[in-house]
């Protein structure tokens, strides 16, 4: 019998704290071993009970969520936070600074009708078996060993003879588990990139903004959330808006981002395919596309046409993914070049794009 993943619900809300608590237990995976009203009871019970996950409010008197995070953080405890966000801006900004400090993942807290509650508990029941279970999160998309073996072969010595390709533009497709994912590669840019880098990033509306900025201050090229009209300079790195599709438009003097609300693709806006569905149009086989972490399969039909037009396609390799769901779909349908290990996506775009090579 597989073990329970066993949970911390910390919230100054009694409400909120029984709520949470049923929400998780509504799955018989999960049991909520304690709960916490602030973060200095969040402290003594995470030692006392050892969770394997830590629901995590903010906003809370005496120690809040981030002073705990900090806290936690100066004890070396490695328990998983996912955070409890609320929707106003000041909630994004303070979510943003979470994550800087070693929270897993967020969620917005759920509001009153009965339809948001089931999604959020839809949502948190996922993470928590995301980022609590100590094996990791698998869907069930089989790959063959052969096809594995024979990407990971030197995926850097492979990719040498494409070396004299003009890439002109990367676009990187992922979700769960990407803001951590994302602050480990772009830190590590080449502060003379010389391309645009674009990124759709599964977030909901009012967090992308704030989540480009936490990037920004700690990458050395200008990381901002896409606008509508923005020119694709060398150097700059966008993040696609939440609820916004993210497109490229083919203008005489540069090309410019279009961005637009039609439907939702594949369960989502920004959606993946969309952005690599436009770049493959404008820029054919003169393209990078790196599919990374994330649940589900967005991304996973238009990196095919990057792929045939003779782009570079790029996965996440696996046990560096949160969930390797998106990236192992793309492997599953024949169209990725190579498999890079997260620490090394940051040195492969740097030598790819290195304009002294």
């Amino acid at each position: 019998m597989n073990k329970k993943i066993t949970a911390l619900v910390v919230d100054d809300s009694a409400l909120m704290r029984n709520l949470i608590s049923k929400m998780l237990e509504s799955d018989s995976m999960i049991t909520v071993v304690a709960t916490a009203m602030n973060g200095e009871f969040a402290i003594e019970k995470t030692k006392k009970f050892s969770p394997d996950v830590i629901i995590l409010d903010l906003e809370m008197p005496i120690m809040n969520g981030i002073e705990f995070l900090k806290r936690k953080r100066a004890e070396g405890i490695k328990t998983p936070v996912i955070i409890l966000s609320s929707v106003a801006k000041k909630g994004a900004k303070i979510t943003m600074e979470a994550l800087s400090l070693g929270a897993s993942d967020f969620i917005l807290k759920p509001s009153g009708s009965a339809r948001d509650i089931q999604k959020v508990c839809n949502e948190l029941v996922q993470l928590v078996k995301v980022y609590g279970s100590q094996v990791k999160f698998q869907e069930d998309i089989p790959v063959s060993e052969e096809a594995v073996e024979k990407l990971h072969e030197e995926p850097l010595a492979a990719i040498e003879k494409q070396k004299r390709k003009s890439i002109e533009i990367i676009a990187i497709g992922i979700s769960t588990g990407g803001p951590n994912a994302l602050r480990q590669i772009l830190p590590y840019l080449n502060k003379n990139l010389p391309i645009p880098i674009l990124i759709v990033q599964h977030m909901p509306a009012g967090f992308t903004e704030e989540f480009a900025k936490s990037l920004n201050r700690i990458c050395p090229l200008e990381v901002k959330e896409a606008a509508d009209g923005d020119i694709l300079r060398k150097g700059r790195i966008f993040i696609a808006p939440g609820d916004m599709h993210l497109e490229v438009e083919q203008k005489s003097l540069a090309n410019v981002i279009r961005l637009n609300q039609s439907d939702p693709v594949n369960g989502h806006r920004p959606s993946v395919d969309v952005l690599f569905a436009s770049v493959s149009v404008v820029y054919n086989n003169n393209c990078m596309a790196i599919i990374m972490t994330g649940m589900g399969k967005d991304g996973v039909n238009e990196i095919g046409r990057i792929f045939k037009s003779g782009g570079i396609t790029i996965a996440q390799e696996e046990t560096t993914c949160i969930v390797p769901g998106m990236p192992k779909a793309a492997i599953r349908k024949g169209y990725i070049r190579h498999i890079v290990p997260l620490n090394h996506i940051a040195d492969l775009i740097n030598q790819l794009t290195d304009e002294k090579e």
